[in-house]
């Protein structure tokens, strides 16, 4: 895992998703790290040929561009289902720090497509994951902000 991530992992986790060699492209992180940190970023897109497509994406305008696509409300209800799902793992108990905001711990908006991405292969329900995922199947495409 640290050769994919670029240094050892920190939250606990697990793959959730491996490509047809076996390797991890998307992992689900525990809401708290070990010291109790929240981990806001639940689905983390390891993969490197995922993660190079979604970078190529970005540079291209993408983050701009699911905004535009995808409507508001839509959004807004990608970002409660994961905050839900993931408040869902805290103990009850727990009184410390929790995570906040929703996809990438953002409330509003498209803060890292890899984020989404990761999320929607992991079977979210994720307009921006489902958004990319359309763009990526189409590698000639232009991945401006226009419609």
């Amino acid at each position: 895992m640290a050769l994919l991530l670029g240094r050892e992992p920190r939250p606990p986790y697990e793959v959730v998703l491996s490509d047809d060699e076996g390797w991890p492209v998307v992992l689900r992180n525990g809401p708290l790290l070990e010291d109790g940190e929240p981990m806001p970023t639940r689905y983390w897109l390891v993969g490197k040929k995922e993660r190079l497509a979604v970078d190529r994406l970005e540079s291209e305008g993408g983050v701009a561009g699911a905004e535009a696509a995808v409507s508001s409300e839509e959004l807004e209800g990608a970002h409660r289902r994961y905050a839900a799902g993931r408040d869902a793992e805290i103990p009850e108990s727990w009184s410390g720090p929790r995570p906040s905001g929703g996809v990438g711990g953002t409330r509003r908006g498209v803060k890292c497509l890899h984020a989404h991405y990761a999320w929607f292969l992991a079977g979210g329900d994720d307009p921006v994951g489902r958004w990319v995922a359309e763009q990526l199947a189409q590698p000639s495409a232009s991945f401006s902000s226009s419609k």
